[in-house]
C-alpha cells in the first residue's frame, strides 16, 4: 500500500520502539505482502546508521512445509536464523496475512511438532529481551484479509490501525512517551495487589499476582500497543473463564472458547469453532496449560474486535489471557513453545475484585492514578 502513515511506522518502529543506534544489527522480518512497510522500516534504520538483516517472508513456503514435510524437517530450524537471534542487537516482525484461514485444513499434530521447533528457535532471542540485551517489536501491516476478517473495508481497517499507532499525527513517539507515562503509573498502582478475581459473562476466575510486576505495554515492543500486563503465579488460577471474540491466528479460527483451571492447569477445554485446534494447542508441551499473562487493554482506539489479537487484546476496556510462555521480567516462570492470547469482554456487566475490593468494573478502573 501506498501511504505516507507508512513510513511514519517504520520511523516510529526504528526510533521509538527499538532506539536502534548506528553500527547495530536489526533482523526484519516481513512477509512479502508487507514489502512497503519493510522498505519504510530498512530506509529508517540506514538513515541512523544501523545494520539491516532482511528476512523475507512466503507464507506459502511455511504451509507447504506443514504438508509435505518429515518429522525431521519439521523439526529443523536455520542454524543461519539461530545465529542472527544470538547476535542482532534488535529484531522487528511484521505481521501481514493474505489468508487468515489458510491452515484450516491441516494436521494439528504436524502444527504442533512445527511450533515447538520455532519456539525453542526464538528461545535465545526471547531471552536476551528479557535481560535487555537485545529489543524486539511486533508491528501490525493492513491486508485486504486482516480487514475481511474484521468485516471492514480495507481503508476502514488500515485507518484503525494505523490510528491506534498514531502515525496520523505529526509526532506519534510523544504520543506514545505520554502513553507510556499512564500505563507505568497504572501499573505501578497495582503492584501491591495480590490475588484477582474475574467477574463477566461465562467467567468465574480467581489467580494470584503475589510477588509479580505489572509492566506497561507502551509501543516498545508491540505497535499498536496499549496495556497492562503481567505473570500470574502458576499454579493459581482456578474456576471458569469464557473469551467473548473470535480469533484468527495461526492460520486457524478460534471462537466460543471456554476453560477450566484448577491448580493453574486447564482441566476442561471446549470451543464452538477450532476445538481440535485449540486441544493441539493446550497439548503441544506442559506449560501450554499454564496461563501465562493476565493484562487489561487499554487503547481507547481500538473499539472493537477485529479478529486479529495484535488489535483485539488492545481492545480499550477489556481484559486477556495468554495460555503458555510467561514473562521472566514480570516474575513469571512458565516455559513454553506457546504464547496464545483470548480477549474477555469486561466493558459491560463485569468486575475485577483486587484482594476483594472492586478495583475494575465496566471496563474502567475505579481508582485515578497520576501520571
Amino acid at each position: 500500500m501506498t501511504d505516507p502513515r507508512i513510513d511514519r511506522l517504520g520511523e516510529l518502529i526504528v526510533g521509538y520502539s527499538l532506539d536502534l543506534r548506528a553500527g547495530e544489527t536489526v533482523r526484519i522480518e516481513v512477509p512479502v505482502v508487507a514489502a512497503p512497510l519493510g522498505l519504510a522500516i530498512q530506509r529508517a534504520a540506514l538513515r541512523r546508521g544501523a545494520r539491516p538483516i532482511l528476512a523475507a517472508k512466503l507464507p506459502e513456503l511455511e504451509e507447504l512445509l506443514l504438508r509435505e514435510g518429515s518429522a525431521a524437517q519439521l523439526a529443523w530450524t536455520s542454524p543461519l536464523a539461530a545465529a542472527e537471534f544470538e547476535t542482532v542487537a534488535a529484531a522487528v516482525t511484521v505481521w501481514a496475512d493474505t489468508n487468515t484461514r489458510s491452515r484450516s485444513r491441516l494436521d494439528p499434530a504436524r502444527e504442533q511438532a512445527r511450533a515447538v521447533a520455532v519456539g525453542q528457535l526464538g528461545q535465545r532471542l526471547r531471552a536476551r529481551v528479557a535481560t535487555g540485551e537485545a529489543r524486539w517489536c511486533g508491528v501490525l501491516y493492513p491486508t485486504h484479509a486482516h480487514a475481511q476478517a474484521a468485516e471492514l473495508s480495507f481503508e476502514e481497517y488500515a485507518d484503525l490501525v494505523l490510528s491506534a499507532c498514531h502515525v496520523d499525527e505529526a509526532d506519534p513517539a510523544a504520543h506514545w512517551r505520554g502513553v507510556s507515562a499512564a500505563l507505568t503509573a497504572r501499573a505501578e498502582s497495582l503492584c501491591g495487589v495480590r490475588e484477582l478475581r474475574i467477574l463477566a459473562d461465562g467467567t468465574d476466575l480467581t489467580l494470584s499476582v503475589a510477588g509479580r510486576t505489572w509492566l506497561a505495554a507502551d509501543g516498545r515492543q508491540n505497535m499498536p500497543d496499549g496495556e497492562i500486563y503481567t505473570s500470574p503465579v502458576e499454579t493459581s488460577a482456578s474456576g471458569t473463564v469464557a473469551f467473548a471474540f473470535p480469533v484468527a491466528f495461526g492460520g486457524h479460527e478460534l471462537d466460543g472458547v471456554r476453560l477450566r483451571f484448577e491448580a493453574g492447569r486447564v482441566v476442561h477445554a471446549e470451543a464452538r469453532v477450532g476445538e481440535p485446534h485449540l486441544r493441539a494447542l493446550l497439548a503441544i508441551d506442559a506449560g501450554a496449560a499454564l496461563l501465562g499473562e493476565v493484562a487489561f487493554g487499554l487503547n481507547p482506539e481500538i473499539d472493537r474486535a477485529t479478529r486479529h489479537l495484535a488489535l483485539d487484546e488492545k481492545i480499550g476496556g477489556t481484559m486477556h489471557l495468554a495460555l503458555g510462555r510467561s514473562f521472566p521480567q514480570a516474575g513469571g516462570t512458565n516455559v513454553s513453545a506457546v504464547h496464545t492470547d483470548l480477549v474477555i469482554e469486561t466493558r459491560a456487566g463485569a468486575e475485577v475484585l483486587g484482594d476483594g475490593e472492586p478495583l475494575f468494573r465496566d471496563g474502567r478502573f475505579l481508582a485515578e492514578v497520576d501520571a
